[in-house]
């Protein structure tokens, strides 16, 4: 068991990259920015800049206002040195500090995994949204290739590994199904990155074919017209859960 737990390892290791997909979130934020007018993008998770400085060299040429969410010091001061107003703030118990409908785009990669408030958060994301605005969502894919061989060996999958850093685990089926609650946002493409323990020629074949058992999986998503005047939170006032979810103060 040990020698398969080496192996998977190593392999998750030398194609670790791969997982954050950033070609696929440069690419959906070309598709969401192609009129010619300022953009506000917003990161939640931004880290060192990786996402905002892909999308900013894809939409070179546009004028576009760049903000990151994040609480980790130093790259609090990469973004700032980088131009990127940076915001440090609790996402789950904290409100945004943007008016209403003033984002055109938001980027969180590889960040819900991490949070339980998923339903403050994109209630958050919800009223900051253009009535038009995209989102490009990234997360782990607990139903990956190599999570489910991992399972049937009766291991934990690693993206929701017992001692880690992930709270939630998240699929295709269970991501479209939160996400597209009441009609709040609606997914308009999905892709995957990466497929252990294969190569990232063979990786990018099978996530093409395979795309629900990839790594990764991005997700570009739609805020819907008319509810300006609603935040998705409004989902938990049509449901109860044991969970006592955050809802704002």
């Amino acid at each position: 068991m040990s020698k398969i737990v080496s192996f998977w390892a190593n392999k998750i290791q030398k194609n670790a990259d791969l997982r954050y997909g950033r070609e696929i979130i440069a690419d959906f934020a070309k598709r969401a920015c192609q009129e010619e007018k300022e953009y506000n993008i917003l990161d939640i998770g931004a880290g060192a800049g990786a996402d905002l400085n892909n999308v900013k060299r894809v939409l070179k040429g546009k004028k576009i206002c760049m903000y990151g969410v994040e609480s980790y010091p130093p790259n609090c001061k990469k973004l700032n040195e980088q131009g990127i107003e940076t915001i440090q703030i609790d996402i789950e118990r904290e409100r945004m500090p943007f008016e209403d409908a003033s984002i055109d785009l938001i980027i969180a990669n590889q960040i819900i995994e991490h949070t339980k408030e998923i339903f403050w958060i994109f209630s958050e994301i919800s009223r900051i949204l253009k009535p038009d605005g995209k989102c490009i969502i990234g997360i782990p894919n607990l139903a990956s290739f190599h999570n489910r061989i991992m399972l049937c060996l009766g291991m934990q999958p690693p993206c929701i590994d017992v001692v880690g850093p992930h709270v939630r685990g998240l699929t295709y089926m269970g991501f479209k199904e939160f996400i597209e609650l009441d009609g709040y946002f609606r997914i308009l493409d999905f892709k995957a990155s990466n497929f252990y323990p294969f190569s990232p020629l063979i990786s990018s074949i099978l996530c093409k074919i395979l795309p629900k058992c990839g790594v990764a999986l991005f997700f570009y998503i739609e805020k819907v017209k008319g509810r300006e005047n609603q935040n998705y939170i409004s989902v938990l006032d049509e449901r109860f859960f044991e969970t006592p979810y955050f809802k704002g103060i």
